[in-house]
C-alpha cells in the first residue's frame, strides 16, 4: 500500500493551524496517511500548539525561514512516502479529497503532479485566484487558470468539472510523486515563493510528464496568508520569478522574442501602477527586472541542462495567444471563451 504524506509548511501561522487543521485531520482517513508540519523557524506559539493539541502530527523543525521553496525542499528530506500533498496552511479540505487525486497518480504513472479544484474559502461559489481548476500559460509567459483570467474570477457552476491535463498545478494543494520531486530538484530555492510550482511543472512537462487537474476533489483556499495581494514584495517576486521561469524553460529562440516584448509590457505595467497610486509596486517591477538581469547569468547552466533534457518542446497546454490581448482588448473574461478551451472540453 502506498504511503501518503500531507505536508503543511508553517511560519508563524498558529491561527491557520487552529482554524484549518481540524478539517485535514477529519477528512484525511485514506489508508497509510501521515500529516507532517514543516516549521520554518516560527517565533509564535505554533509548535507549542501542535505539541499539546495534535501530538500525533509529525513536526519537522527547520533552523531558519527558508521560504516556501526551501522549506519544502529541506523538509521533505525527512519524509518517507510515495506521494506527498503540499498543502497550504490556509486550506480547508473536504470529504474524500485525497481519493481521486491519489487514484489518478496510482493508475497514471506518467502523471507527476495533480491539483484538485480550488475554490474560495470566503466566497465558496467562486473559484480561488491561485489555481482555480487548473493552470495554463500563454506564449509570453503569463499564467492564468481555468476559472480565473488576470483578475477576473469565475463562479463555479460545474463548468470545469472534467479532469484534464493542465500546464501547471497550484502549490496551494499540490499532489506529487515524492521521490521524483526530490530526484528532479524539487522547487527552485532561488524563487523563495511564487511561481515555483509553475517552474517545477514546466520542467516536468518538458521531460514528457503529465500534470492534471482532478476537480472531483475540492478544497477551499483563503489565499494571501503570508503576502497579501496588495504587497510590493509579492509584486517583486511575481515579476522576477516569472522572468526567471521563462529564461530557464522556454526555447532560446522563442525566449528572445518574448523578452523583447516583455521589456515594454513590464514597464507599461509599472507606469500603470504609478497612475493607480502604487509607486512602491512600480518600484518593485523595476527592481525585479534589474535583479533578473543581474542573476540571469547564474542560471545559464541550469537553462542549458533543461534544454538538453527536454523531450517535449511544444505543449498543447501552452496558449499560443496573448492572455493580455484577450482580456483587455477582446474583452474575454472566461476560460471557456479562449481558443485553448476547445482542446480541453
Amino acid at each position: 500500500m502506498n504511503k501518503i504524506a500531507i505536508v503543511i509548511l508553517n511560519w508563524n501561522g498558529r491561527q491557520y493551524l487552529e482554524r484549518f487543521l481540524p478539517s485535514v485531520v477529519m477528512y484525511s482517513t485514506y489508508p497509510h496517511v501521515e500529516i507532517v508540519v514543516i516549521d520554518n523557524a516560527s517565533t509564535d506559539t505554533s509548535l507549542e500548539f501542535l505539541s499539546t493539541t495534535y501530538p500525533t502530527i509529525t513536526r519537522v523543525v527547520l533552523d531558519k525561514n527558508y521560504g516556501f521553496t526551501g522549506g519544502y525542499n529541506k523538509g521533505v528530506q525527512h519524509i518517507d512516502a510515495d506521494y506527498a500533498v503540499f498543502l497550504n496552511s490556509d486550506v480547508e479540505v473536504t470529504a474524500n479529497w485525497l481519493d481521486k487525486p491519489i487514484e489518478h497518480l496510482h493508475t497514471h504513472p506518467n502523471s507527476v503532479a495533480v491539483q484538485p479544484k480550488i475554490l474560495s474559502f470566503e466566497n465558496r461559489a467562486m473559484f480561488e485566484f491561485a489555481g482555480a481548476s487548473g493552470g495554463y500559460i500563454d506564449f509570453l509567459g503569463y499564467p492564468f487558470c481555468r476559472g480565473r483570467i488576470i483578475s477576473e474570477i469565475e463562479q463555479d457552476n460545474g463548468q470545469y468539472n472534467k479532469p484534464i491535463p493542465i500546464f501547471w498545478a497550484s502549490g496551494a494543494c499540490l499532489f506529487v510523486r515524492l521521490q521524483e520531486f526530490i530526484q528532479y530538484g524539487g522547487f527552485d530555492d532561488f524563487f523563495f515563493a511564487h511561481m515555483e510550482e509553475i517552474d517545477f511543472c514546466w520542467r516536468m512537462k518538458s521531460k514528457g510528464r503529465d500534470v492534471f487537474c482532478i476537480p472531483e476533489s475540492v478544497v477551499y483556499h483563503v489565499g494571501g496568508g503570508t503576502l497579501t495581494k496588495e504587497n510590493p514584495h509579492k509584486t517583486y517576486l511575481n515579476f522576477r520569478n516569472n522572468l526567471l521561469l521563462i529564461y530557464k524553460n522556454m526555447l532560446p529562440k522563442q525566449a528572445l522574442l518574448v523578452f523583447f516584448i516583455r521589456f515594454f509590457l513590464d514597464y507599461l505595467a509599472a507606469i500603470m501602477m504609478l497612475l493607480q497610486g502604487k509607486p512602491n509596486d512600480a518600484k518593485a517591477v523595476y527592481r525585479a527586472r534589474k535583479d533578473f538581469a543581474r542573476h540571469k547569468k547564474a542560471f545559464s547552466a541550469v537553462r542549458l541542462l533543461n534544454m538538453q533534457e527536454n523531450v517535449v518542446a511544444q505543449h498543447s497546454e501552452m496558449y499560443t495567444g496573448s492572455i493580455l490581448v484577450d482580456f483587455y482588448i477582446r474583452r474575454k473574461r472566461r476560460f471557456s471563451e479562449l481558443s485553448i478551451a476547445r482542446l480541453f472540453q
